[in-house]
């Protein structure tokens, strides 16, 4: 039989976890196979690319889908485990993919961007180009990464997110060819600053740094703006940036905006994600998929062939 389609692992995988405590996402692989009754050789397909295993790439995505829909939580990275909601819906599983569409859909338009992570394969056959196509499955990869940087980012010590953010804005050119630029402030003696980048050798230009490890769902407010903001008068400070997991409040950006005297940028968890993918803190490179079109300059510069009766 065909390899099934990552929507098709869905059901089993749910039922599979049912049925067991907390499974590794390796775990998967076997039983599921069995359960598709996939050939050896249809397990270990790969890509044309050579960029992984079809069959395990799919159960990925199966399982990033049923953790953003709630239906499968997960209580260490890469062990999932069955949630209350997986439960009931597995009561009724022919509303299992409705559900999961319909969160990527509200997920989707809630993004500042009008992209979507998902188009449904007849809205693809009948309005899409193939170069459409590629770039909308180009965003969902991407979307799909974000989550995993911050789902990442979340699993380690608050301490060694203000290193990463440091390590970040350094990434982004920011204290340019001067050494030891960028500076984690003392734990102990912070001050509401976690840490700065020398914009200049003698330090005479300095960026404030706030670093606020939250949970996703979270959001800051003005209080904790006004604090930070207070912070950066204490050091003499016109330049701050606040970086965090989570997202802002209407009236922390809008206190931000309004600010005269002192420039302080708002880093959310989604522009976060981003700037680790674009200037590629702690990435690889998986694939890198060239498209080439006509030079028309070359080719109108040739004799066209006339056709004639």
């Amino acid at each position: 039989m065909p390899i099934p389609k990552h929507d098709e692992i869905r059901i089993p995988a749910l039922e599979y976890l049912r049925d067991s405590k907390i499974v590794q996402a390796k775990e998967f692989r076997e039983p599921l196979a069995q359960h598709f009754n996939l050939s050896e050789e249809e397990l270990n397909t790969m890509y044309d690319s050579g960029n992984g295993q079809v069959f395990y790439d799919r159960i990925s995505w199966c399982l990033s889908h049923l953790n953003l829909a709630g239906l499968v939580t997960k209580p260490n990275r890469g062990y999932y485990k069955i949630s209350e909601k997986g439960l009931e819906y597995l009561s009724k599983p022919e509303k299992i993919n409705e559900l999961i569409t319909s969160v990527i859909q509200a997920r989707s338009s809630a993004k500042a961007e009008t992209l979507v992570n998902v188009i449904p394969q007849q809205i693809i056959a009948s309005k899409l180009t193939p170069p459409e196509e590629l770039f909308y499955s180009f965003q969902a990869i991407r979307n799909n990464i974000y989550d995993e940087i911050l789902e990442r980012i979340l699993s380690k010590t608050p301490r060694e997110f203000e290193k990463m953010v440091v390590k970040l804005l350094q990434k982004m050119g920011y204290g340019g060819e001067i050494q030891n630029s960028g500076t984690v402030t003392s734990a102990s003696r912070d001050g509401g600053i976690d840490g700065t980048i020398k914009e200049d050798v003698l330090g005479l230009g300095l960026i404030h740094i706030q670093a606020k490890r939250y949970a996703i769902n979270a959001s800051i407010g003005r209080p904790e703006i006004q604090k930070f903001v207070g912070a950066l008068a204490g050091q003499q400070s016109k330049k701050g940036v606040f970086i965090t997991t989570c997202s802002y409040s209407r009236d922390a950006i809008e206190f931000a905006n309004s600010l005269t005297g002192t420039t302080l940028i708002l880093i959310d968890g989604q522009k976060l994600a981003e700037f680790i993918y674009d200037f590629g803190l702690g990435m690889q490179t998986e694939q890198i998929i060239e498209i080439k079109r006509l030079d028309s300059e070359f080719w109108d510069g040739m004799q066209d062939d006339v056709i004639t009766d």
